[in-house]
């Protein structure tokens, strides 16, 4: 064995190997416990059970009655769907971003029109059936066994992962390319860019990306910030990105994912032409950029969860000069005044066993 495959990349330059996936070239795959629901799986970790997927919802179907056993962010990208709990109903329009936290039980979700989804599972999520017992469960490992019966390359988890599987051959079954892809994706999160059909939201767990402001941070006056969750818990961050300018160099000391809405995003040793809309990536925690970039002159725009701070340097060796973290986008939001979503649902009761005291 190569001994050099077995060596850290603290650089994470892992010759070519970038840590990103184009579902544009996936295929769409059904699942057989629910009816009308098929995947794009983009990463499954085996060590904490997260996995990444984007989910198509034909018309008039639902995702039966679950228990999401850990939380789930998502955010619609294409089509309607209805959101009913609590005796109350939600319209979940293009551009909606939404957080189910951990134990909640949702009654269902249900699409009004063809639907696709962007959607991280901080666990496992079980379905239910009418009697409200589980009918089966859907977990990271599933994720990483649907990849490798269709012979999908999910992302790498860590950058030894990706230093060590070196250039792999790129997924060249049957493609089935989102909407996005050939749609004005920037109107998405863009009131002032082109028609987007508007959100009804009632419960507080969800926000209409369009109405929420652009925030922009001194250091960094080309790239705007639209924040919608802080977990002082975890340390965890969600927002959308406008990037029209160079990031510092920077290293992530946790990890991050992004999907592509609008625009080319240029990094590290990618094509010339950038990663377009419905790109996803991930960032492995001790990722390390030297520039990020647009490398068209249209808006980049893409939603970003961040898994930890960000430290900001003038290039390898050279001292800190600055630590980001959810403290900073937290005092953002506070002092614009933004909503985030809340990260808790301390009302739920929807436990499936509980022991008395």
């Amino acid at each position: 064995m190569n001994n050099k495959k077995k060596v850290f990349n603290p650089d994470y330059n892992p010759n070519g190997a970038e840590g990103s996936l184009d579902t544009n070239k996936l295929p769409w795959i059904p699942l057989t416990n629910v009816d009308g629901l098929s995947i794009k799986p983009v990463r499954a970790s085996s060590e904490s059970g997260m996995f990444s997927l984007i989910f198509k919802l034909d018309a008039n179907s639902s995702f039966p009655t679950s228990i999401y056993l850990g939380g789930m962010d998502l955010l619609v990208l294409s089509g309607q769907l209805s959101y009913e709990q609590d005796g109350e109903e939600s319209i979940l329009a293009p551009g909606t971003w939404g957080f189910i936290p951990a134990n909640s039980k949702v009654n269902s979700i249900k699409a009004i029109d063809d639907c696709e989804v962007l959607a991280n599972f901080y666990s496992g999520v079980a379905f239910l059936d009418e009697k409200d017992s589980i009918k089966s469960i859907l977990t990271s490992i599933d994720m990483l066994q649907l990849a490798k019966n269709n012979k999908i390359p999910l992302v790498p988890n860590s950058s030894a992962e990706c230093w060590e599987r070196g250039p792999e051959e790129a997924y060249d079954g049957p493609s089935e390319p989102l909407t996005i892809a050939s749609s004005n994706a920037k109107a998405l999160v863009s009131s002032d860019s082109g028609s987007v059909i508007s959100s009804n939201v009632t419960h507080p767990h969800f926000v209409d990306t369009r109405e929420i402001p652009w925030l922009v941070m001194p250091s960094m006056p080309d790239v705007g910030l639209k924040l919608l969750r802080v977990s002082e818990e975890t340390g965890f961050v969600s927002m959308i990105v406008k990037h029209n300018g160079v990031a510092l160099p920077h290293t992530h000391i946790g990890a991050s994912d992004f999907l592509v809405l609008n625009g080319a995003l240029g990094v590290r040793s990618g094509p010339p032409e950038g990663y377009g809309p419905g790109i996803w990536f991930y960032e492995p925690a001790g990722a390390r950029h030297e520039a990020t970039q647009r490398v068209t002159d249209e808006d980049l725009i893409y939603t970003a969860n961040i898994y930890g701070p960000l430290v900001f340097d003038s290039g390898p060796g050279t001292p800190v000069e600055a630590v980001v973290s959810w403290l900073d986008y937290k005092t953002m939001a506070e002092e614009s005044d933004v909503k985030l979503a809340p990260n808790t649902n301390l009302n739920d009761t929807s436990l499936l066993a509980w022991a008395p005291l």
